[in-house]
């Protein structure tokens, strides 16, 4: 997909409390060898330099645009490389911690992507994994909805947005199975107060709707953003809008 990093980046601080509260759950040891799975602009992977001492950070992503900005924070213990998750995997690397912060949303199948990331972690390691899990609210609703009604139908050719993210129960479940302990599962509410309808839009545009978008003709996707706006507009008249953003939490020692 065609990132757009500073779309992405007008709810920086939105987007960036779920990290630190990812963060609280790592333990801060010294001397690791790190990845960051889906690093993304780069800016909170260089916040575990800080927290994990004479530690070695390496950052993938696919995007080539969110590599350009993450470059700004290379240094002799972090690096980024351009590289899908799946194809990480593929890899013989192994690492004393396996991190990544709203990004295996994207991945599919994560009852076999799971025990294939645990795989890759050192004895004695950890994995810290946070995901978006908010698919069934109102705003990702009407991307389905729009998404199935005419002429879209038609263009996608019966594609369907997947969406791959657990119960929490079944990734707790998923790490007891592959000898996980200090299993650490929950799903946690933030509250953001966005100034209307457009913000909304405005958030969305830099991530859940990058599948919708790509995937239609160019004459076809302004409607479509228009269309979106438009319903999102109906749902949410007033200002500001109250906006309950679920995400999941996972993390355990091997």
């Amino acid at each position: 997909m065609a990132w757009n990093p500073e779309v992405y980046d007008q709810f920086k601080e939105e987007r960036s409390a779920p990290f630190y509260e990812l963060l609280n759950l790592v333990e801060s040891r010294s001397d690791l060898s790190v990845i960051d799975l889906g690093c993304g602009t780069g800016e909170l992977t260089s916040r575990l330099l800080d927290y994990l001492e004479d530690s070695k950070v390496l950052g993938i992503d696919s995007s080539e645009e969110m590599l350009e900005k993450a470059a700004h924070f290379k240094t002799s213990r972090l690096h980024f490389e351009k590289r899908s998750i799946e194809e990480q995997l593929h890899l013989g690397d192994t690492y004393d911690l396996i991190i990544s912060n709203a990004a295996i949303q994207w991945c599919s199948n994560h009852k076999e992507l799971f025990p294939r990331i645990i795989s890759k972690i050192k004895a004695g390691g950890q994995l810290a994994v946070q995901v978006p899990s908010n698919h069934e609210y109102i705003v990702h609703q009407l991307l389905r909805k729009i998404a199935g009604s005419e002429p879209y139908k038609t263009a996608y050719n019966s594609w369907e947005r997947e969406y791959t993210v657990l119960k929490i129960e079944d990734y707790a479940g998923i790490l007891f199975n592959h000898n996980g302990r200090e299993i650490t599962v929950y799903e946690k509410v933030f509250p953001h107060v966005l100034e209307n309808a457009e913000a909304i839009f405005t958030w969305a545009s830099g991530t859940a709707m990058l599948p919708y978008i790509e995937r239609l003709p160019e004459d076809m996707k302004e409607q479509f953003k228009n269309d979106y706006k438009l319903e999102l507009q109906n749902i949410f008249p007033e200002s500001p809008v109250f906006y309950p953003f679920k995400r999941t939490f996972i993390s355990a020692k091997f």
